[in-house]
């Protein structure tokens, strides 16, 4: 077999960050080894970072010295900054002639409202990037072994958001469709309704002994996992303690994190080469 020399990052150019640009970046669920080479390539060049509540400040430590760091985060029940006031910003610093990066947790346009943003410069005349980032229904499942989609399990997987733009339960959304369709799960900010969330799913079909998971702090040091049903799993959740920000699963899949737990493994856990053996026969029965 011939093996192909390898080509060099030395001859790759990455994109010149021009004077007004907004560049719409994610950072990935929160350890800063995933943030992508464009985004750190903004970090090492812009002039100011306006950056989310969910970006960890390890990733802020990579700016250049002289970039001006500016705080727009949005958490729930605390006091953030509207959307509009945070776009306009960014407009604002562009017609100044900035370079602006725009970092936001996860991926800018996975329930990021990175579009948003995105179309408020595009009225504006503003040009801009979009650079993706690892989205925490994939990277923080990775970090807890658990899969999003896995052969033999699941054809299929839907991200739902838990609240909408009003912050209560999405009612436009059909769960009994949902709970009906998609085999595997994956919620954003489902916490603060978890309780109508659980109830809706089981109206819809779903079973309270089906297997779920809730991954706090994905990717990070204190990431901490529980592992539940979805009958259990209000109940479960506030004997652990487990608060936001928090990725949840809900499907077969979570049932791998006994043979995928590599962190654990790391720390001594025997992992399980067949973890689905025992979920099999109990489909049998």
């Amino acid at each position: 077999m011939e093996l192909k020399e390898a080509l060099p990052l030395a001859n790759y150019s990455l994109p010149q960050f021009e004077c007004g640009w907004v560049w719409l970046a994610g950072a990935g669920p929160g350890d800063p080894g995933l943030l992508s080479v464009h985004a750190l390539n903004g970090l090492q060049h812009a002039d100011i970072i306006v950056y989310d509540a969910l970006v960890d400040k390890r990733i802020l430590g990579w700016a250049k010295a002289s970039a001006q760091l500016e705080y727009a985060g949005k958490r729930g029940g605390k006091p953030s900054p509207k959307q509009r006031s945070i776009s306009l910003r960014l407009i604002e610093l562009a017609k100044q002639g900035k370079r602006v990066l725009r970092l936001k947790g996860g991926d800018p346009f996975v329930f990021g409202r990175g579009g948003e943003e995105a179309l408020a410069l595009v009225e504006a005349g503003i040009p801009f990037r979009v650079i993706p980032g690892i989205t925490a229904g994939i990277g923080g499942l990775g970090y807890a072994g658990i899969p999003s989609t896995h052969r033999g399990i699941n054809q299929a997987v839907t991200f739902l958001t838990g609240h909408d733009q009003n912050g209560v339960t999405p009612d436009a959304l059909n769960w009994q469709a949902l709970a009906q369709g998609s085999p595997v799960l994956i919620m954003y900010m489902a916490m603060k309704h978890l309780k109508s969330i659980r109830d809706k799913l089981i109206a819809g079909g779903r079973s309270k002994t089906e297997a779920m998971a809730f991954v706090c702090n994905a990717s990070l040091p204190n990431q901490k996992v529980l592992q539940t049903t979805l009958g259990n799993c209000v109940e479960d959740t506030e004997k652990a303690g487990i608060a936001p920000p928090a990725i949840v699963v809900l499907g077969d899949v979570v049932h791998l994190r006994h043979g995928l737990d590599w962190l654990g493994a790391m720390h001594g856990k025997k992992l399980q080469a067949h973890p689905l053996e025992g979920l099999a026969l109990e489909a049998a029965q």
